[in-house]
């Protein structure tokens, strides 16, 4: 099986060494740069499974190198700030990230992160055999919601006929919504489903993922249900 590729943009020397021999030492192939633009040339010429952008790092910041890696690819992307009350962690959810890990970090925790990340991925790939899916899901078919389709076999979604290009986070959180339609998901259950947490976890994850879902699939496709979480109409 092939090495899974990340690429990790930190530009702190320690930080970055110590980094990228943890991941390498539990079988990761590790591509680590100190700079934004050194990452964007790196992730256009090595194309990585998943990439881990500082928020700070020098030539193109970590939030602007993740804009535009959105703008080329759906990859998995972990942003990593030194405050976890920072905008820095808002500021990369909308940019296009799929979670973000506070520094410091220890090292352990860093690959869970990764690993559910990327299992999250498969999922959203077409991956079924993994924990977590919801029991009611269809299998196979396509879904309707006024204009909006979801085809949960193929892993399109349709709004008006016309295609909408989500994150692979982004059509986790559909899948949940469109397989219990009606149903109140709360922050906490969709951080369990879709982010892969057994604990408690950091809701502005789900908050800026509802978000960035409502601009693609319609401002009032999921209801928020105040004090309780959020609901797709069925």
């Amino acid at each position: 099986m092939a090495e899974t590729h990340v690429l990790f943009v930190e530009d702190d020397d320690v930080i970055r060494e110590a980094t990228q021999l943890a991941l390498e030492r539990v079988g990761f192939a590790v591509t680590a740069v100190p700079d934004g633009l050194t990452g964007l040339e790196a992730f256009r010429a090595d194309r990585p499974d998943i990439a881990l952008l500082d928020v700070m790092v020098p030539g193109l910041d970590g939030v602007s190198l993740c804009r535009r890696i959105r703008d080329e690819s759906t990859v998995p992307v972990i942003m990593l700030s030194a405050r976890a009350d920072s905008i820095d962690v808002v500021l990369g959810l909308e940019a296009g990230a799929d979670d973000y890990v506070t520094k410091p970090f220890d090292g352990a925790v860093l690959v869970a992160r990764i690993r559910a990340v990327l299992r999250r991925f498969g999922h959203a790939a077409g991956d079924r055999t993994g924990g977590g899916q919801p029991e009611s899901e269809a299998v196979g078919g396509v879904l309707v919601f006024g204009d909006l389709e979801v085809d949960t076999e193929g892993m399109e979604v349709r709004r008006g006929g016309a295609q909408v290009a989500l994150t692979p986070t982004e059509m986790r959180l559909l899948l949940e919504f469109s397989t219990t339609p009606g149903t109140v998901l709360s922050r906490d259950k969709l951080l369990e489903r879709v982010w892969d947490y057994g604990w408690g976890g950091d809701t502005r994850v789900v908050d800026v993922h509802v978000q960035r879902l409502r601009t693609k699939i319609g401002q009032d496709r999921i209801e928020t249900v105040r004090g309780f979480g959020y609901k797709l109409r069925a």
